[in-house]
């Protein structure tokens, strides 16, 4: 059990931008401290797991919260319409564009590889501002928007062409909704297509398939 333990720890020690100090400082603490009163009540096997927890949740709270509002970053990676890597801090993350959901590159949807090239010609290899208010999606993507170099928002750019569904579920945001109501009345992008699938239902069709 002790080696699982280990194994687990060294699992969480290897995630994205780790910062080394905060790791140390719980480690000495628990090492050092010998008379505090967690090491009388609590049995050793329970420590070592409540070391584990507790430095996850010390580098998890870390990262998010030395991520600024706004910020300018190198995009070293297009994964699909609606997901990005910039450079942060030396590190790959990873960004989820707000308010918009693309049609999938997975189990090739319709437009989704559209999708991903429009997002590769307005970003790829250059730098951009991301905004963001510090949330992150159940994936660790960070949610934001996308201001190019040019000064366009990607994340309107891709509804305005026809290759986004404004996201609903998780945005009220009027303008994006109307720049969706334009590109359908005038058949942009894929709603040229007779019956065009919402991502959210093709994922959902997926997964029911599969199960």
């Amino acid at each position: 059990m002790v080696v699982g333990v280990f194994l687990i720890a060294s699992g969480f020690t290897q995630r994205k931008n780790r910062k080394k100090i905060s790791r140390r400082a719980f480690i000495n603490y628990f090492s050092t401290n010998q008379n505090n009163t967690l090491n009388k009540v609590v049995p050793s096997f329970h420590k070592y797991l409540l070391l584990v927890f507790l430095i996850f949740c010390s580098c998890e709270a870390n990262d998010r919260e030395e991520i600024p509002n706004q910020f300018t970053s190198k995009v070293i990676s297009v994964k699909d319409g609606d997901t990005i890597e910039v450079l942060f801090d030396g590190k790959p993350l990873r960004i989820r564009f707000a308010n918009i959901d693309c049609p999938e590159i997975r189990n090739s949807q319709p437009f989704g590889k559209a999708a991903k090239q429009f997002t590769s010609s307005m970003c790829f290899g250059r730098n951009v501002t991301i905004v963001d208010n510090g949330k992150f999606d159940r994936y660790h993507r960070l949610i934001a928007v996308i201001i190019n170099d040019k000064g366009q928002n990607v994340n309107k750019a891709l509804v305005k062409a026809g290759l986004a569904w404004h996201y609903k579920k998780y945005s009220t945001d009027a303008e994006y909704a109307a720049l969706e109501n334009m590109a359908r009345q005038n058949k942009i992008g894929l709603w040229a297509d007779n019956n065009p699938i919402a991502p959210w239902d093709w994922r959902y069709n997926k997964f029911k398939k599969d199960n």
